[in-house]
This record gives C-alpha cells, sequence and structure tokens, in this order.
C-alpha cells in the first residue's frame, strides 16, 4: 500500500469512528436523567468579584465555582422579578452589556452567565463532548439561584435551550424572550436561507466536530453575525469569540429534538432581517408555532444586541414585558 493510501485509510476510518461517537451519542442521551444528576461545580479555582458603581446601577462580575456572571442592579429597581440571559453559541455573558446597562435604566435586575468553556468560565468538558442537555443543566441552576421565578432570555443557542427549559424544567415562568432563536422543529427548516459557507460549516466541522470554522476569523465572524452598522467591529466581535460543540446543532432537530406544545409562559420572538445563521421566516414561523408575540429589527443580523438599533430593540423588550404587568 502507497504511503499515500494508507493516509488515506487512516483518515477515513478516523471519520467513521468519530461519527459512529457522536450518533450513538446523540441516540442515547437522556435530557431528565441529566438533570436529575446535574453537572458538579467545580473546586472554586479562578474567582473574580468586582463590583462598579454607576449612576443608576451597579455591575457585579464574578466567577465562582467555575461560572462566570455578570450581574446589572438598577438602584431604583421597579420589578422583584430578574431576567436571566442566556448567550448562545461561541459567545459569554459579555454579549449582553449594551441591553443589561439599558434594562438596568429601566428598572430592570438581569443576570447573564457564561456556559462552561464561553469566555471566562473554565472549560468542565471537551467543547467537542458538550451537549444541549449539558449545558440545561447549568441554566436550570442559574435560574433556581433566585428568589423570585424569573424571566428567561435566550440568544440563538442560547434560544434553544430556553425551549429546552420550557419542555424539559418548567414552561410557568413569568416570559420568555427568545433572541434570533433556533427555530421551533429544528436548524435547518430553511436551510436554503442560510449562507452557506463550505470551509467553515462544512469541511472543518466534520474534520473537527467543532463549529470554531464557523467565525474563524474576522471576517467571517461578521458575516455569519453582524450587519454592516454593527455597535462592534468584526476584530472586537472575533477577538471575545470561543470554541463550540457541533453536537448541539444535531441535537436540536428530530429525532432528537421535538417542540413543547402550549406553553404557559408569554413568549417574545425578535428577528433580524439580514440574520445569515437563524434566517426571518424560520423565527417567524417559530413564532407562529408557539403563538408568540414576534418582532423584526430591520437591517440587523444574527447579535441583535449590539448590531443596528440595539436600543430601540431593548427598549421594545422592555415595553412588552412592562404589559405583560410582571412583577
Amino acid at each position: 500500500m502507497t504511503k499515500l493510501g494508507w493516509l488515506l485509510r487512516t483518515a477515513g476510518l478516523y471519520l467513521l469512528v468519530q461519527q459512529a461517537y457522536v450518533w450513538g451519542m446523540l441516540a442515547t442521551r437522556n435530557v431528565q436523567r441529566a438533570l436529575e444528576s446535574p453537572p458538579r461545580l467545580r473546586l472554586p479555582g479562578r474567582r473574580l468579584e468586582q463590583i462598579t458603581e454607576y449612576d443608576g446601577y451597579t455591575v457585579t462580575h464574578t466567577i465562582e465555582q467555575g461560572i462566570e456572571r455578570i450581574s446589572y442592579r438598577p438602584h431604583v429597581p421597579k420589578h422583584k422579578t430578574p431576567i436571566v440571559m442566556q448567550h448562545g453559541m461561541w459567545h459569554g455573558a459579555w454579549c449582553w452589556e449594551r441591553w443589561q446597562r439599558i434594562l438596568a435604566l429601566q428598572g430592570w435586575e438581569s443576570h447573564a452567565h457564561s456556559l462552561p468553556g464561553h469566555a471566562l468560565s473554565p472549560t468542565q468538558r471537551p467543547i467537542m463532548m458538550c451537549t444541549l442537555d449539558y449545558y440545561l443543566g447549568f441554566l436550570k441552576r442559574e435560574m433556581e439561584r433566585h428568589a423570585h421565578t424569573p424571566i428567561l432570555m435566550g440568544h440563538s443557542m442560547g434560544g434553544a435551550l430556553t425551549q429546552w427549559y420550557l419542555k424539559y424544567v418548567n414552561d410557568d415562568i413569568p416570559a420568555a424572550v427568545l433572541v434570533a432563536p433556533w427555530g421551533a422543529h429544528s436548524n435547518f427548516d430553511y436551510g436554503d436561507r442560510i449562507r452557506f459557507d463550505w470551509i467553515g460549516m462544512g469541511m472543518l466541522p466534520v474534520l473537527q466536530w467543532s463549529a470554531a470554522g464557523w467565525v474563524r476569523s474576522p471576517e467571517a465572524a461578521a458575516a455569519a453575525l453582524i450587519g454592516p452598522n454593527a455597535d462592534i467591529t468584526p476584530e472586537e466581535l472575533h477577538a471575545s469569540l470561543n470554541d463550540e460543540s457541533m453536537i448541539v446543532i444535531f441535537q436540536h432537530m428530530p429525532p432528537f429534538w421535538s417542540p413543547p406544545t402550549d406553553v404557559r409562559a408569554p413568549m417574545l420572538l425578535l428577528a433580524g432581517e439580514l440574520d445569515a445563521v437563524c434566517p426571518e421566516p424560520h423565527i417567524r414561523a417559530s413564532a407562529d408555532f408557539y403563538k408568540a408575540d414576534y418582532h423584526l429589527v430591520n437591517g440587523a443580523g444574527h447579535n441583535l444586541m449590539m448590531d443596528l438599533d440595539f436600543t430601540m430593540t431593548a427598549m421594545h423588550i422592555h415595553s412588552w414585558l412592562d404589559g405583560k404587568h410582571i412583577d
């Protein structure tokens, strides 16, 4: 056998074993069992506690037992109910900063956290092996930290985790806000509208079983996540991103996933007109399925929290929540 033939055969065997392992993992996941045996908290390790006072609110930034949290508390709170913010793929608690600031000035207390291996939360298992049910255990713990049941806000994959929370944990929460979320039934209901990148979305994920290729450069990150008038540069955005599992994408589709029905919590879904990751028609269809309220942000990309008119979008969320008369 030639050296080239040996290399090709070895590569083929590697891909076969890798794919069999991944699909076997997906087929054997048990969400309820995962929630009953949540991930163990890390030993203290790196710790951070930073408190900063601003006009109108206080910001607390901590890392405790392996989880980074950024909390905004208004000096004049208008609601007892806090907001828990769940980031999406590649991101961390940092991505909510603009909205947390705006909502704090409207009297809302908010808490953003970073999943393990994201932003300043240390890795607790290899990213390749992270699943949505694994991440859901951390979200469940964050929701249970508060005296009053929080509003849940999730972006992108965080929008998928919000749907998983409503199905597997509790759908009787004050409200759920899904920001450019994955679809109710699948990520690829409108796959023909996704801006496909053969290297970042095809070759690299197959070889690495990692979604890092989607945002492998400032140019790729900007093309996927923001519009031309975003409040962040491609370089700033790319520098803040990290690796992400590909398993999570396939876990949020049949036969591994079906959406909840008759959700009790009021829901708001927001879409960006120029979203290259979660196309607007697929978010609108999800809103129709959940009988949820829907809001389109014209001229914005996937990261509505930092894209065009992010202030107006945050104020729309505030007005919608206010209209629900949440204590």
